[in-house]
């Protein structure tokens, strides 16, 4: 029987660390501030000073893409998870697929209302249904696929974008009627959330472990209602099929040139982040305002995937090289645990700011939840290495693995040959 190590791709769990790590960079903001604060930093946590190039870093270099990233690498998995399913497993890829796509429904549920409204496994579980069938397609039409379902959600948010545009032009002219300003004020409420919201959410959070549950009912609701169907449905079903063609033209395994590495690298961090600090810009010279805001957002979707593969080309680049061990080996074991380590953050989170924890929710600024993020970043790191030191799986992931099969899985590592187990 082959061990869980022995199964596992270095460079995948290096990239894969990375990424849930990274995604803890904006994932804080959410988690720490009143949620609208993470589309406006005017909203909460400061807006200038450090506060400003915390803001403007992570929107430039994090934003949007260590999420993509991580996306893809699900869909890379769906892959990997199928391939070895067709040689070692009794359930086969199908079965295997569908039961780990339903109790990661309900992890995600789960996760959502107890710990994190902004949680992506239940977004990640619906769309994992759907790509499972078109996961032999060769690697060029996955990429086509991918790639238009994300053009069609750009050109949709552009569309809306307009739209929005011309609806406060007319509401703004003279002479406006009624009739208009009314559809001014109900599609305004998108772009500049009312004070009473950002109310609700501190007393909500700022409370007992009840009162906090509410408030999160009350975003994941909104969250499932309006942004998963329009928004996070369709990137994440996008950005799953590239990472499926991706990981069958070798991308994540290390089969690409250290020539198409750097041109991946050079393209993203030498075309894409200038666009992108380009579009940031516009948005700090706007002062913020929540239409330019709006508008410059949408246009960043289209640098996104291409930063979060550079980020991961330099570090595969890093693997391929073999350096930087220590750090590496730190990614991987992050990686190999990046199912419990993105439950974990959000349990260490909530109890960090909600009132029923240390009750810091809206008590730090946008550059002092970084150090949060520091913290994190560290125990996270440690006990990924101290745990699979000793086991073969996460404890989340150990239980995943176990509802799956339906049987509890060999937990604790086989003790090295000529050492006596304990």
């Amino acid at each position: 029987m082959t061990t869980a190590s022995a199964e596992r791709h270095l460079s995948i769990d290096a990239v894969r660390g990375m990424a849930v790590l990274g995604i803890l960079l904006m994932n804080i903001v959410g988690m720490g501030l009143p949620s609208f604060a993470y589309i406006n930093p005017t909203y909460a946590g400061g807006s200038t000073g450090a506060d400003f190039w915390a803001w403007a870093v992570n929107n430039v270099l994090t934003d949007g893409k260590m999420r993509a990233l991580f996306t893809m690498l699900f869909g890379a998995s769906t892959v990997l998870i199928a391939e070895r399913a067709e040689h070692g497993s009794d359930l086969g890829p199908a079965v295997t697929h569908y039961r780990r796509m339903g109790w990661m429904l309900l992890f995600g549920l789960a996760h959502a209302f107890l710990f994190w409204f902004g949680d992506v496994l239940v977004v990640y579980a619906l769309a994992g249904l759907l790509i499972f069938p078109f996961r032999k397609l060769t690697p060029r039409t996955q990429m086509v696929i991918g790639v238009t379902i994300l053009v069609a959600l750009l050109a949709k948010n552009v569309w809306q974008a307009q739209a929005l545009e011309a609806l406060h032009a007319a509401a703004t002219a003279p002479g406006a009627s009624a009739d208009v300003l009314k559809a001014w004020r109900e599609a305004s409420i998108a772009l500049t959330a009312p004070p009473e919201f950002k109310a609700a959410e501190l007393a909500g959070f700022g409370g007992d472990f009840m009162s906090a549950l509410q408030a999160r009912a009350t975003m994941v609701t909104l969250f499932y209602l309006v942004l998963l169907p329009t928004e996070m449905f369709p990137e994440a079903l996008g950005q799953m099929f590239v990472g499926m063609a991706l990981f069958r033209m070798g991308f994540f395994t290390l089969g690409w040139s250290t020539r198409a590495y750097a041109a991946l690298i050079g393209f993203g961090y030498l075309a894409c982040v200038p666009l992108t600090a380009w579009l940031a810009a516009n948005i700090a010279q706007s002062n913020f305002d929540p239409l330019v805001l709006h508008e410059q957002e949408v246009w960043q979707q289209t640098t996104r995937p291409f930063i979060g593969l550079a980020h991961a080309a330099v570090l595969l680049l890093i693997v391929r090289a073999g350096a930087l061990k220590g750090l590496v080996g730190l990614f991987s074991a992050a990686g190999r645990m990046a199912f419990s380590n993105y439950l974990v953050t959000s349990i260490i989170t909530s109890t960090i700011f909600c009132g029923y924890g240390f009750g810091l929710y809206g008590e730090l600024s946008r550059a002092e939840l970084l150090w949060v993020v520091a913290g994190v970043w560290v125990f996270l790191l440690v006990w990924s290495r101290a745990w699979l030191a000793a086991f073969n799986y996460g404890p989340f992931e150990w239980a995943w693995r176990s509802l799956v099969q339906w049987k509890p899985q060999p937990m604790r590592r086989a003790p090295k040959p000529g050492v006596a187990a304990a």
